[in-house]
Parts: structure tokens; C-alpha cells; sequence
């Protein structure tokens, strides 16, 4: 897959060297000689482009007609906005993910702006601060289709309502789909006839307005 990222800082740079390493074709687009010194020393040198990734010539150059994520991860909001906006509705870039620095500027960084994932670091940040002093409580891990439906994970306590019956005879919420267990470090794919554990560790996809069910048969707090 051949993913363009217009920003080289440490989120950039990382995330280069995490595709890479993942077999996939990159491009890291910066204009900033003491960052370009860096990526060409860490990087490929076919993967490093000069320019100003918010100018529809240099995303041109690198080759945005056949790109399939655009991730724009500088630090200034405002150039992840333009070029989001020019990578899908001037180039058709098919999946957008941009980097937001100031929590306040989440709001803009929508679908008609051309977003298809907002990564808020801070707000990411704060809640995994949150959840590790939560006791329990479900954790949501995404936010799918503007906020609809959330991916979930809850560890089952020993009284679980998940424990007294096999997958397919429990009360699921009719928009919800278990989508993965983690048990003894092991990823297991649900069947109908899995028999959860105190310990599992549930991974779900449910719409909000299931949350409380499902909250309730996991077994969490309140």
C-alpha cells in the first residue's frame, strides 16, 4: 500500500519507519532542512520529498494520484486542515487521517473537511489516563461512523453475565458484534458455542445506544 505523510517530526518519522517496517511504500513529506537532514539519515531517500505538503504540485510529486492514506501529521492544525481538504476532494486520496494538535480544533476536523480519522492526542492521552484509574469500567477504544457505534473492551469480572452461557444464546444488544477475545495472551475469533472466561478480555462493537446493555452484561461499574 503506498501511503503518503506530510509532516517528518517524531509522529511522522515513526510512523514511516512502523510502515516500513509493515512492507509498506512511503513518502514523508517536510521542508524543514534540519528535519529532512534527519529523515534522509533514518529513511530510504526514495522516501523523503522537500516541499510544502499543502501545495497540490508537491503532493503531486509525490505521487498523490496513486496514493491510498494520506496522513497529514504536522504541528499546525490549520496545514493539516488544507491538506486533508486538497488530498480528498481534489486528488481523491480514498483514507484521510490527520494529526490534531489543540484539543479546541477537533471539531473542524470532519468528513467535510476531508477526515476520515482525527487522531486528538491529548484527548487520547487524557483518556487513557482516565480509563487506567477507572477499576473496571469499559473502555472505549474508537469512535466509528461520527461517534454511532464504538469499539469496546472490557477484562470479565468472576460475576459477568458473560460467563453463564455459551455466545450464542446470550443477550446480546441486537447492534452488537463481539469481535475478539484475548485470553492467557492468546487472540481468539468468537464462535457461537465460546464459553467466555473471568479474565477475557472482550473486544465489541456496539452503537450507543447499546452501551448500557452491554455495559451491564460485561459486568461493569456503573
Amino acid at each position: 500500500m503506498y501511503v503518503i505523510i506530510v509532516g517528518g517530526g517524531k509522529v511522522g518519522s515513526h510512523l514511516a519507519n512502523l510502515l516500513l517496517a509493515e512492507g509498506h511504500e512511503i513518502k514523508v513529506i517536510d521542508q524543514r532542512p534540519e528535519l529532512l537532514t534527519l529523515l534522509r539519515s533514518e529513511l530510504p531517500p526514495e522516501c523523503v520529498l522537500e516541499g510544502d505538503g499543502s501545495t497540490p504540485s508537491v503532493l503531486e510529486t509525490a505521487g498523490i494520484h496513486r496514493a491510498k492514506v494520506l496522513a497529514a501529521v504536522t504541528a499546525e492544525d490549520e496545514a493539516n486542515l488544507v491538506i486533508t481538504t486538497l488530498a480528498r476532494f481534489e486528488f481523491g486520496v480514498p483514507r484521510i487521517i490527520a494529526r490534531v494538535n489543540d484539543p479546541r480544533n477537533a471539531w473542524m476536523f470532519s468528513p467535510e473537511m476531508g477526515v476520515d480519522v482525527a487522531l486528538n492526542q491529548a484527548d487520547i492521552l487524557a483518556r487513557l489516563i482516565a480509563e487506567e484509574m477507572s477499576l473496571g469500567d469499559m473502555m472505549t477504544l474508537l469512535k466509528l461512523r461520527r461517534g454511532e457505534y464504538s469499539l469496546v473492551e472490557e477484562k470479565l469480572p468472576a460475576g459477568s453475565p458473560l460467563l453463564r452461557a455459551p455466545l450464542k444464546d446470550l443477550p446480546l444488544p441486537e447492534q452488537c458484534v463481539i469481535a475478539a477475545v484475548m485470553r492467557h495472551g492468546q487472540v481468539m475469533i468468537p464462535r457461537g458455542d465460546m464459553h467466555f472466561e473471568a479474565g477475557d478480555e472482550v473486544l465489541a462493537v456496539v452503537d450507543n445506544a447499546a452501551i448500557a446493555k452491554l455495559r451491564r452484561l460485561f459486568g461493569s461499574q456503573e
